[in-house]
């Protein structure tokens, strides 16, 4: 009889991961339907709209056939799960290339410039926010509350070309613009001014999320009691305090990615940053619908993943999570 909540406890653990996966697919079949309907529900003609208004109608039909729009919507909805299945987003009419082989070029340029912004986010904000927190009400508070007033103030169209005029044109400390011309030391060089650029204002927004969530948690009676029982103070805050006050500060992040990818496209086109941004501006410019449709589709389906593993760090750091 004893095994049994051994062998129960064992299927929590387990159960919990795949409820969450469950639980996403809804959000991706959501996700992919809507990036669909997109194209049915622009204004005007699609068509058109690409080939111009003085496209004959052959031209608009054989185009139209070419994109299979003469189909039933519901079928031209199967194929477009059909070809998502087996990788294809269809064909980019004035790149003449694959969307999926255009945006897997693009891809980890903006995974790379929104993880490095995260990184420093993070970074910066920790430390900044436990600071603040235990310094409550002293000029370490009142400095770590100034500087995040600041990093809140400046939108990135306005942050960017400060840091290009200061540090790029004014020091030539950094490039302009551009990813580089493919080595290493080159690619991070390009990235450093872009990765500020964005992770200012999350790592502003961060900071007074981890301040909040530490008061809070510094107010609590286990921490007296830890004090209480002599343990260092390096001990209470980190190992006690931010741990169980992580689980806010977590969706905090998981939510600001979101805010990280939206930013991201302003932030390519300011610094000419070679990402998904950048390409879905092209893209809208030039009324290239497949492409548009591949872009957003890569960024939603990338916040949704970075929402569900928001989910699995839940479990890591508090386990007691895993089995509700």
């Amino acid at each position: 009889m004893p095994v049994y909540p051994l062998r129960r406890r064992k299927w929590f653990h387990l159960w919990s991961p795949l409820r969450r996966v469950l639980l996403t697919l809804p959000v991706v079949w959501i996700v992919v339907t809507i990036v669909f309907l997109l194209i049915h529900i622009v204004p005007g003609d699609p068509i058109v709209q690409m080939l111009g208004e003085g496209a004959t109608a052959s031209n608009v039909a054989a185009l139209r056939h070419a994109y299979g729009f003469d189909a039933p919507l519901h079928t031209q909805y199967i194929r477009y799960w059909s070809g998502l299945i087996h990788g294809d987003m269809g064909q980019s009419l004035r790149l003449h290339d694959s969307v999926t082989h255009l945006v897997l070029q693009r891809y980890p340029y903006t995974l790379a410039l929104t993880l490095t912004a995260l990184l420093l986010g993070i970074g910066f904000s920790v430390p900044a926010g436990v600071w603040s927190a235990v310094h409550l009400n002293r000029w370490q508070d009142r400095t770590a509350g100034v500087l995040s007033l600041v990093g809140l103030s400046f939108p990135n169209f306005a942050l960017g070309p400060i840091l290009i005029l200061i540090f790029s044109i004014q020091f030539g400390w950094t490039p302009v613009s551009g990813a580089g011309d493919g080595t290493a030391t080159s690619f991070l060089a390009h990235l450093i001014l872009p990765a500020i650029t964005l992770g200012l204002g999350l790592s502003a927004i961060l900071t007074r999320m981890v301040r909040t969530a530490m008061l809070e948690e510094l107010s609590q009676d286990y921490i007296r009691t830890a004090r209480a029982k002599g343990l260092p103070e390096r001990q209470v805050v980190y190992r006690h305090a931010l741990r169980n006050a992580l689980i806010p500060i977590l969706t905090i992040i998981g939510l600001q990615f979101g805010s990280l990818l939206a930013g991201a496209i302003v932030t390519e086109t300011i610094f000419s940053w070679p990402g998904i941004g950048r390409l879905t501006l092209s893209a809208i410019s030039n009324r290239d619908y497949a492409l548009v449709q591949g872009c957003i589709l890569a960024v939603g389906l990338t916040y949704v993943l970075i929402n569900l593993l928001t989910d699995v760090a839940y479990t890591i750091a508090n386990p007691r999570i895993s089995s509700q």
